[in-house]
């Protein structure tokens, strides 16, 4: 390693998904994904019973979401939401162009990603929303896995 060269670990670190599809949330909502399991939590900073990192050590971090929906019913539209704080801070939209639908494949099956690099204080929450509307009002679910529906994060430095 050259001189002046640092290395650190990226911690904390945690990924987090779910361990069942998340069924029967409503057209056109905004939900909270039930991220239920976690992959990787160095600092035990992810909480499965209320679906939140908490952030432990003050920094900036790269944070990774993804959500894949599933629905009875023609997508137009479908929305990953990273939320800081209770309010968004990282978002991906695919839409709909001139009218025609992002998933006509007989599936209904679409998946979201977004990601960054976000500043966090010490007790920063973070957590993972998602939203589909489709042609009719039906109900859509949230798809398990790991490729599925994660949400992620590392700290990258100060």
């Amino acid at each position: 390693i050259g001189s002046g060269v640092t290395l650190q670990s990226n911690t904390p670190a945690f990924q987090a998904n779910l361990s069942s599809n998340q069924s029967g949330i409503a057209d056109a909502t905004t939900a909270l994904v039930e991220l239920n399991n976690t992959e990787l939590d160095t600092n035990n900073a992810f909480d499965t019973s209320t679906y939140t990192f908490t952030c432990p050590v003050a920094g900036k971090y790269f944070i990774y979401a993804k959500t894949t929906v599933l629905s009875s019913n023609t997508a137009r539209e479908h929305h990953t939401l990273v939320y800081k704080n209770d309010s968004t801070i990282l978002s991906n939209l695919m839409s709909f162009i001139g009218g025609t639908p992002i998933i006509n494949d007989g599936s209904n099956f679409s998946g979201a990603q977004t990601s960054g690099i976000v500043d966090l204080a010490v007790n920063d929450t973070l957590k993972l929303y998602g939203k589909m509307n489709t042609t009719s009002s039906a109900t859509f679910s949230f798809v398990s896995g790991i490729a599925e529906t994660t949400l992620g994060a590392y700290r990258i430095g100060a």
